[in-house]
Protein backbone atom coordinates (compact mmCIF):
# COMPACT_ATOMS: atom_id res chain seq x y z
CA UNK A 1 0.00 0.00 0.00
CA UNK A 2 3.00 2.39 0.12
CA UNK A 3 1.57 3.94 -3.35
CA UNK A 4 -1.58 5.37 -1.70
CA UNK A 5 -1.55 9.10 -1.13
CA UNK A 6 -5.00 9.54 -0.28
CA UNK A 7 -7.85 7.30 1.38
CA UNK A 8 -11.39 8.21 0.71
CA UNK A 9 -14.41 7.11 2.62
CA UNK A 10 -17.42 8.27 0.87
CA UNK A 11 -20.99 8.09 2.38
CA UNK A 12 -22.94 8.51 -0.70
CA UNK A 13 -22.99 6.79 -4.21
CA UNK A 14 -22.66 10.79 -5.56
CA UNK A 15 -19.31 11.37 -3.10
CA UNK A 16 -18.21 8.08 -4.38
CA UNK A 17 -18.90 9.17 -8.23
CA UNK A 18 -17.24 12.60 -7.16
CA UNK A 19 -13.74 11.09 -5.99
CA UNK A 20 -13.45 8.42 -9.19
CA UNK A 21 -13.56 11.57 -11.14
CA UNK A 22 -9.69 11.23 -12.22
CA UNK A 23 -9.82 7.54 -12.33
CA UNK A 24 -6.61 7.23 -10.37
CA UNK A 25 -8.51 5.30 -7.60
CA UNK A 26 -8.69 1.57 -6.61
CA UNK A 27 -11.54 0.68 -4.99
CA UNK A 28 -12.45 -1.39 -1.29
CA UNK A 29 -15.42 -3.51 -1.03
CA UNK A 30 -14.80 -6.38 0.91
CA UNK A 31 -11.41 -6.83 0.24
CA UNK A 32 -11.67 -10.53 -0.71
CA UNK A 33 -9.95 -10.36 -3.88
CA UNK A 34 -8.17 -7.11 -3.61
CA UNK A 35 -5.95 -7.73 -0.52
CA UNK A 36 -4.75 -11.43 -1.48
CA UNK A 37 -3.84 -9.67 -5.25
CA UNK A 38 -2.36 -6.85 -3.68
CA UNK A 39 0.06 -9.21 -1.35
CA UNK A 40 1.05 -11.44 -4.00
CA UNK A 41 2.52 -8.23 -6.53
CA UNK A 42 -1.00 -8.88 -9.09
CA UNK A 43 -2.55 -5.64 -8.29
CA UNK A 44 -1.02 -2.13 -7.17
CA UNK A 45 -2.85 0.24 -5.53
CA UNK A 46 -3.41 3.34 -7.29
CA UNK A 47 -2.52 6.97 -5.84
CA UNK A 48 -5.87 7.07 -4.33
CA UNK A 49 -7.65 4.27 -2.43
CA UNK A 50 -11.80 4.75 -1.82
CA UNK A 51 -13.13 2.55 1.05
CA UNK A 52 -16.65 2.42 -0.35
CA UNK A 53 -18.15 0.10 2.65
CA UNK A 54 -20.07 2.94 4.43
CA UNK A 55 -21.90 3.59 1.25
CA UNK A 56 -25.23 2.26 2.71
CA UNK A 57 -27.25 2.77 -0.72
CA UNK A 58 -24.71 0.10 -2.53
CA UNK A 59 -26.19 -2.43 0.25
CA UNK A 60 -29.32 -4.83 0.12
CA UNK A 61 -31.73 -6.95 -1.78
CA UNK A 62 -34.79 -4.84 -3.41
CA UNK A 63 -38.06 -5.64 -5.43
CA UNK A 64 -38.23 -3.75 -8.56
CA UNK A 65 -41.42 -3.36 -11.06
CA UNK A 66 -39.16 -5.49 -13.51
CA UNK A 67 -37.43 -7.81 -11.05
CA UNK A 68 -34.92 -7.53 -8.25
CA UNK A 69 -31.91 -5.03 -7.68
CA UNK A 70 -29.09 -6.29 -5.50
CA UNK A 71 -26.69 -3.84 -4.49
CA UNK A 72 -23.18 -3.98 -5.04
CA UNK A 73 -22.24 -4.60 -1.12
CA UNK A 74 -24.72 -6.83 -0.97
CA UNK A 75 -22.62 -9.88 0.16
CA UNK A 76 -22.54 -13.61 -0.54
CA UNK A 77 -24.11 -14.63 2.83
CA UNK A 78 -26.87 -11.96 2.30
CA UNK A 79 -27.81 -13.72 -1.22
CA UNK A 80 -27.69 -16.80 0.37
CA UNK A 81 -29.66 -16.10 3.65
CA UNK A 82 -32.63 -14.95 0.83
CA UNK A 83 -35.54 -15.98 1.02
CA UNK A 84 -36.45 -14.44 -2.18
CA UNK A 85 -33.19 -15.20 -4.00
CA UNK A 86 -33.88 -19.00 -2.86
CA UNK A 87 -37.75 -19.17 -4.28
CA UNK A 88 -37.25 -16.91 -7.52
CA UNK A 89 -33.36 -17.17 -8.74
CA UNK A 90 -32.68 -20.73 -7.04
CA UNK A 91 -29.46 -21.22 -9.40
CA UNK A 92 -27.92 -17.73 -8.15
CA UNK A 93 -29.00 -18.67 -4.20
CA UNK A 94 -27.27 -22.53 -4.87
CA UNK A 95 -24.34 -20.49 -6.31
CA UNK A 96 -24.00 -18.40 -3.02
CA UNK A 97 -24.23 -21.66 -0.85
CA UNK A 98 -21.37 -23.30 -2.76
CA UNK A 99 -19.47 -20.12 -2.50
CA UNK A 100 -15.88 -20.02 -0.37
CA UNK A 101 -16.39 -20.30 3.48
CA UNK A 102 -18.28 -18.58 5.57
CA UNK A 103 -15.79 -16.08 6.51
CA UNK A 104 -15.02 -15.33 3.02
CA UNK A 105 -18.76 -15.16 2.62
CA UNK A 106 -19.52 -12.96 5.36
CA UNK A 107 -17.16 -10.61 3.42
CA UNK A 108 -17.14 -10.36 0.01
CA UNK A 109 -19.75 -9.34 -2.39
CA UNK A 110 -21.90 -9.22 -5.52
CA UNK A 111 -19.96 -6.12 -6.70
CA UNK A 112 -16.86 -7.44 -5.79
CA UNK A 113 -17.01 -11.09 -7.66
CA UNK A 114 -18.16 -9.20 -11.11
CA UNK A 115 -15.56 -6.52 -11.12
CA UNK A 116 -12.58 -9.02 -10.50
CA UNK A 117 -14.28 -10.78 -13.43
CA UNK A 118 -12.39 -13.88 -12.34
CA UNK A 119 -13.72 -16.54 -15.64
CA UNK A 120 -14.59 -18.69 -12.73
CA UNK A 121 -16.28 -16.12 -10.48
CA UNK A 122 -19.10 -18.39 -8.68
CA UNK A 123 -22.08 -15.99 -9.04
CA UNK A 124 -21.31 -14.84 -12.64
CA UNK A 125 -23.07 -17.95 -14.26
CA UNK A 126 -25.98 -17.80 -12.72
CA UNK A 127 -25.76 -13.73 -13.18
CA UNK A 128 -25.42 -14.96 -17.04
CA UNK A 129 -28.38 -17.39 -16.57
CA UNK A 130 -30.65 -14.58 -15.65
CA UNK A 131 -29.86 -12.16 -17.95
CA UNK A 132 -28.58 -9.66 -15.27
CA UNK A 133 -27.47 -5.80 -16.10
CA UNK A 134 -25.09 -4.20 -13.87
CA UNK A 135 -25.59 -0.64 -13.10
CA UNK A 136 -22.71 1.79 -13.40
CA UNK A 137 -22.72 5.37 -12.20
CA UNK A 138 -19.63 8.39 -13.04
CA UNK A 139 -19.71 12.30 -12.18
CA UNK A 140 -17.84 13.66 -15.27
CA UNK A 141 -19.17 17.04 -15.37
CA UNK A 142 -20.27 17.47 -12.18
CA UNK A 143 -23.16 15.54 -13.03
CA UNK A 144 -24.54 11.59 -11.78
CA UNK A 145 -24.63 9.89 -14.70
CA UNK A 146 -25.29 6.14 -14.77
CA UNK A 147 -25.69 3.63 -17.74
CA UNK A 148 -26.42 -0.48 -17.60
CA UNK A 149 -25.46 -3.08 -19.92
CA UNK A 150 -25.16 -6.91 -19.52
CA UNK A 151 -23.14 -8.77 -17.57
CA UNK A 152 -22.26 -10.51 -20.86
CA UNK A 153 -20.85 -7.21 -22.13
CA UNK A 154 -19.54 -6.32 -18.87
CA UNK A 155 -16.93 -9.16 -19.12
CA UNK A 156 -14.20 -8.39 -21.32
CA UNK A 157 -11.53 -11.14 -19.91
CA UNK A 158 -9.71 -12.50 -17.35
CA UNK A 159 -9.72 -9.69 -14.68
CA UNK A 160 -11.11 -6.93 -17.19
CA UNK A 161 -14.32 -5.65 -17.58
CA UNK A 162 -15.65 -2.76 -19.32
CA UNK A 163 -16.15 -0.13 -16.21
CA UNK A 164 -14.40 2.87 -16.95
CA UNK A 165 -11.97 4.02 -14.37
CA UNK A 166 -14.50 7.15 -13.27
CA UNK A 167 -17.13 4.64 -12.97
CA UNK A 168 -18.41 2.94 -9.78
CA UNK A 169 -20.63 -0.33 -9.96
CA UNK A 170 -23.65 0.28 -7.86
CA UNK A 171 -25.62 -2.77 -8.48
CA UNK A 172 -27.29 -5.55 -10.73
CA UNK A 173 -30.29 -6.24 -11.77
CA UNK A 174 -32.77 -9.05 -13.25
CA UNK A 175 -36.01 -9.40 -14.12
CA UNK A 176 -38.57 -11.52 -12.33
CA UNK A 177 -38.31 -14.89 -14.14
CA UNK A 178 -41.03 -15.74 -16.57
CA UNK A 179 -43.60 -18.33 -15.11
CA UNK A 180 -42.58 -21.56 -14.60
CA UNK A 181 -39.39 -20.81 -15.16
CA UNK A 182 -36.77 -22.88 -13.61
CA UNK A 183 -32.64 -22.56 -12.75
CA UNK A 184 -30.10 -25.00 -11.45
CA UNK A 185 -26.40 -23.93 -10.52
CA UNK A 186 -23.19 -26.79 -10.51
CA UNK A 187 -19.97 -26.46 -9.27
CA UNK A 188 -16.66 -28.88 -9.58
CA UNK A 189 -14.21 -28.56 -7.47
CA UNK A 190 -12.18 -30.93 -5.53
CA UNK A 191 -13.72 -29.23 -2.22
CA UNK A 192 -16.39 -27.46 -3.98
CA UNK A 193 -17.56 -24.96 -1.55
CA UNK A 194 -14.06 -23.80 -0.42
CA UNK A 195 -12.16 -24.34 -3.92
CA UNK A 196 -11.82 -22.14 -7.21
CA UNK A 197 -14.25 -23.84 -9.52
CA UNK A 198 -12.67 -26.61 -11.88
CA UNK A 199 -15.85 -25.91 -13.79
CA UNK A 200 -19.50 -24.15 -13.11
CA UNK A 201 -22.43 -24.41 -15.05
CA UNK A 202 -25.65 -22.40 -14.85
CA UNK A 203 -28.84 -24.07 -16.44
CA UNK A 204 -32.25 -21.99 -17.08
CA UNK A 205 -35.41 -22.32 -19.01
CA UNK A 206 -39.27 -22.19 -18.72
CA UNK A 207 -40.60 -25.59 -18.10
CA UNK A 208 -42.80 -26.75 -20.62
CA UNK A 209 -44.35 -29.88 -21.44
CA UNK A 210 -41.35 -32.60 -21.03
CA UNK A 211 -38.68 -29.78 -22.43
CA UNK A 212 -37.46 -25.96 -21.93
CA UNK A 213 -38.72 -23.36 -23.44
CA UNK A 214 -36.59 -19.73 -23.49
CA UNK A 215 -33.31 -22.04 -22.31
CA UNK A 216 -30.12 -20.44 -21.27
CA UNK A 217 -27.04 -22.12 -20.70
CA UNK A 218 -24.10 -20.25 -18.95
CA UNK A 219 -20.63 -22.14 -18.39
CA UNK A 220 -17.39 -20.71 -15.97
CA UNK A 221 -13.72 -21.68 -15.92
CA UNK A 222 -14.34 -22.66 -19.39
CA UNK A 223 -12.88 -19.15 -21.42
CA UNK A 224 -11.47 -15.87 -20.99
CA UNK A 225 -14.68 -15.18 -19.15
CA UNK A 226 -18.09 -17.03 -17.81
CA UNK A 227 -19.73 -17.09 -21.11
CA UNK A 228 -23.34 -17.98 -22.27
CA UNK A 229 -23.55 -21.51 -24.25
CA UNK A 230 -25.57 -20.47 -27.52
CA UNK A 231 -24.93 -23.85 -28.88
CA UNK A 232 -26.32 -25.73 -25.93
CA UNK A 233 -29.42 -23.30 -25.82
CA UNK A 234 -30.34 -24.22 -29.55
CA UNK A 235 -29.83 -28.34 -28.76
CA UNK A 236 -32.42 -27.29 -26.19
CA UNK A 237 -34.91 -25.10 -27.53
CA UNK A 238 -38.47 -26.47 -27.50
CA UNK A 239 -37.37 -29.88 -27.41
CA UNK A 240 -38.50 -32.80 -25.27
CA UNK A 241 -35.36 -33.67 -22.63
CA UNK A 242 -35.12 -36.93 -23.67
CA UNK A 243 -31.98 -38.62 -24.05
CA UNK A 244 -31.36 -37.85 -27.61
CA UNK A 245 -31.96 -33.94 -27.18
CA UNK A 246 -29.71 -34.39 -23.90
CA UNK A 247 -26.86 -36.00 -25.80
CA UNK A 248 -26.89 -33.48 -28.67
CA UNK A 249 -27.08 -30.74 -25.95
CA UNK A 250 -23.99 -32.31 -24.08
CA UNK A 251 -21.94 -32.14 -27.20
CA UNK A 252 -22.85 -29.02 -28.35
CA UNK A 253 -21.03 -27.84 -25.53
CA UNK A 254 -17.95 -28.37 -27.05
CA UNK A 255 -18.46 -25.89 -29.47
CA UNK A 256 -18.97 -23.31 -27.27
CA UNK A 257 -16.01 -23.76 -24.64
CA UNK A 258 -12.34 -22.95 -24.80
CA UNK A 259 -10.98 -24.45 -21.42
CA UNK A 260 -7.34 -24.30 -20.90
CA UNK A 261 -4.68 -26.18 -19.08
CA UNK A 262 -3.95 -24.99 -15.36
CA UNK A 263 -2.77 -26.30 -11.84
CA UNK A 264 -6.62 -27.28 -11.17
CA UNK A 265 -7.54 -29.52 -14.12
CA UNK A 266 -6.51 -30.13 -17.86
CA UNK A 267 -8.29 -28.99 -21.05
CA UNK A 268 -9.41 -32.40 -21.73
CA UNK A 269 -10.30 -33.13 -17.94
CA UNK A 270 -12.69 -29.71 -18.32
CA UNK A 271 -14.30 -30.42 -21.54
CA UNK A 272 -15.45 -34.29 -20.21
CA UNK A 273 -16.88 -32.44 -16.45
CA UNK A 274 -18.64 -30.19 -18.55
CA UNK A 275 -20.25 -32.99 -20.83
CA UNK A 276 -21.11 -35.44 -18.49
CA UNK A 277 -22.08 -32.83 -16.06
CA UNK A 278 -24.42 -31.43 -18.30
CA UNK A 279 -25.88 -34.39 -18.97
CA UNK A 280 -26.89 -35.02 -15.39
CA UNK A 281 -28.20 -31.80 -14.99
CA UNK A 282 -30.60 -31.99 -18.41
CA UNK A 283 -31.32 -35.47 -17.05
CA UNK A 284 -32.48 -34.39 -13.66
CA UNK A 285 -34.19 -31.58 -15.25
CA UNK A 286 -36.58 -33.61 -17.56
CA UNK A 287 -37.30 -36.19 -14.82
CA UNK A 288 -38.04 -33.76 -11.97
Amino acid sequence: MTNVERYLVPRSIGEAAEGLRDGNVTILAGGTDLMPQSKSGKTEFRADLMNIRHVEELRGIKRTARGFQVGALTTITELRDSPEIKAELPALWEASDHFASDQIRNAATIGGNLVNASPAGDTLVPLLVFDARVVLVSKPNGVLQSRSLPVAEFLVGPGKTSRRPNELLTGVEMDAPLSGFISRFFKFGTRPALDISTISIGLGGVSEGKGLRNARVAVGAVASTAIRAPHVEEALEGKVLDKATIAAAAMAAARDIRPISDLRASDWYRRELVHNMLERMLSDVGHG
